[in-house]
C-alpha cells in the first residue's frame, strides 16, 4: 500500500468493519456541525459547499465522545509512514447538488478554474495577500479522506492527478534549495508551483476517487487534487456528499515536508 502512495500519489482502501463503526459513531456530530451557528461561516459556494475546517470534535485518536478511536487499514498505513501522529479535529467537507458555484470573494478567473480544473491544489500552499502568493504554511504528513455518507460516484468525487506528487515535489524542492531550514516557510513558491501545476495538467492522468462509508483513501502530501462538479442527476444522502479529512502536521516542519517519501 505504501508503495502505491509513493508511485501514484494515492491509495484507496476497501470496506473495513472497524472504519465503518467509526463512521457510524462520528456521523451524528458531523451532521450537527452542519447546523451549528458557530460554524455557519463555513457554508460557501452559494450553499453547495460546507468547508467544515476543524468541524468534527474528535480527540487526538479520532474519538468523538465515547465512540471508538479511528482504526483500520487506512490509518495503519498512514502510521507506517511517520509513526503515530496526534489527530486534529477533522475537516467535515460536504458537497451538495449544484456544486460548483462561486465562492465568496472569488474572482471570475478563480471560478473558471474551479469549474474547469476542479479547484486543483496542493494542501498547505495557501494563497495569501492581495496578490495571493503561496508559501508552505501547513506542512502536513499525509491526507486521509473518509466518506461519512453514501453518494453516487459522480456526486462531486475527489479527483487526483496521478503521479503529480513527483512533479510538484521536485519543483518545490528546487524552488527552496539553499534556503535556511528555519526560513523555508517564508519563501514564495508561487511561480514554481504554478509552472509545475501546468505541467501536471499536461502530463498526469486525472483520476476520480469516489468511495463509500467504510472505505477510505490516503493521499501523498504533494499530490494535486480537487473536487469534481456534481453531475446532473447524481444522488447522495440528504446531507450531501460528506467526507472527513485528516491532515496531521508533520514533525520536522517544512524541511521534512519537502522530502519525497
Amino acid at each position: 500500500m505504501v508503495d502505491g502512495l509513493a508511485g501514484r500519489g494515492w491509495v484507496r482502501f476497501g470496506h473495513d468493519r472497524a472504519l465503518a463503526e467509526w463512521v457510524a459513531s462520528v456521523l451524528p456530530a458531523a451532521r450537527a456541525a452542519l447546523r451549528d451557528p458557530a460554524l455557519a461561516h463555513w457554508h460557501d459556494c452559494e450553499g453547495t459547499w460546507f468547508v467544515g475546517v476543524d468541524a468534527l470534535p474528535n480527540d487526538a485518536q479520532g474519538r468523538v465522545g465515547p465512540g471508538p478511536a479511528l482504526s483500520g487499514p487506512a490509518i495503519e498505513a498512514a502510521t507506517m509512514l511517520f509513526g503515530p501522529l496526534p489527530l486534529h479535529p477533522a475537516q467535515v467537507s460536504v458537497i451538495r447538488p449544484g456544486y460548483p458555484r462561486p465562492r465568496r470573494g472569488e474572482s471570475e478567473a478563480g471560478f473558471r478554474y474551479r469549474v474547469r480544473r476542479d479547484a486543483a491544489h496542493v494542501d498547505g500552499l495557501k494563497p495569501s495577500g492581495a496578490d495571493r502568493r503561496r508559501h508552505v504554511e501547513e506542512p502536513h504528513a499525509w491526507i486521509l479522506g473518509i466518506p461519512l455518507t453514501d453518494a453516487d460516484p459522480d456526486a462531486a468525487p475527489l479527483v487526483v492527478w496521478e503521479g503529480s506528487h513527483l512533479v510538484l515535489g521536485d519543483a518545490l524542492r528546487k524552488a527552496l534549495a539553499g534556503q535556511a531550514a528555519d526560513r523555508l516557510h517564508e519563501a514564495d513558491v508561487t511561480d514554481e508551483y504554478q509552472a509545475a501545476r501546468r505541467a501536471v495538467f499536461e502530463t498526469c492522468k486525472r483520476v476520480a476517487l469516489p468511495a463509500r462509508p467504510g472505505e477510505a483513501y490516503l493521499l501523498h502530501r504533494h499530490v494535486l487534487h480537487g473536487v469534481a462538479p456534481w453531475a446532473e442527476g447524481a444522488g447522495a444522502d440528504p446531507d450531501g456528499r460528506m467526507i472527513a479529512y485528516f491532515r496531521p502536521v508533520l514533525p520536522g516542519g517544512v524541511e521534512a515536508w519537502l522530502e519525497s517519501a
